[in-house]
């Protein structure tokens, strides 16, 4: 582990790379968020869905309790497009499987307080994954 004011990046241009990895309004998140938009849904922006708990959804849908996540492929874990780091493998690979139980214990904590979480991977068809937000949307906010 770096000693502070180190960098745990294994070079200049890899710790360069790391930080414009944007944490929200990325291009698939925009798609979505630009997508559901366009069908009437409001929503509210990179909110945090249960007060006091260190989780921020990049879409949410109070009325409905419905938090939506844009997950990358490389930083969540996708079975179909993850790919191993090639330096500090066993550090990005335990970091990936860390974020993998954050997610599964965030569902159940906003399962366990009423909320429903929708998981979006970045690679998904921006349609696809649109009608799956409304319909879940609409069935909760009809529910009520």
């Amino acid at each position: 582990m770096a000693n502070l004011g180190e960098s745990w990046a294994s070079s200049a241009a890899v710790r360069r790379c790391m930080q414009a990895n944007k944490g929200r309004d990325t291009a698939p998140e925009l798609r979505l968020r630009s997508a559901v938009h366009a069908l009437g849904l409001r929503y509210r922006v990179s909110v945090r869905p249960l007060p006091g708990v260190r989780r921020t959804a990049d879409l949410v849908f109070t009325r409905a309790k419905v938090a939506v996540f844009v997950d990358g492929c490389f930083w969540h874990g996708c079975l179909d497009h993850h790919t191993k780091a090639k330096t500090n493998a066993q550090f990005w690979a335990d970091k990936v499987e860390q974020t993998r139980r954050r997610d599964h214990e965030t569902d159940l904590r906003l399962k366990e307080s009423g909320w429903l979480s929708v998981r979006v991977w970045e690679h998904e068809v921006t349609a696809q994954a649109v009608q799956r937000v409304v319909v879940a949307v609409r069935a909760r906010v009809g529910s009520r």
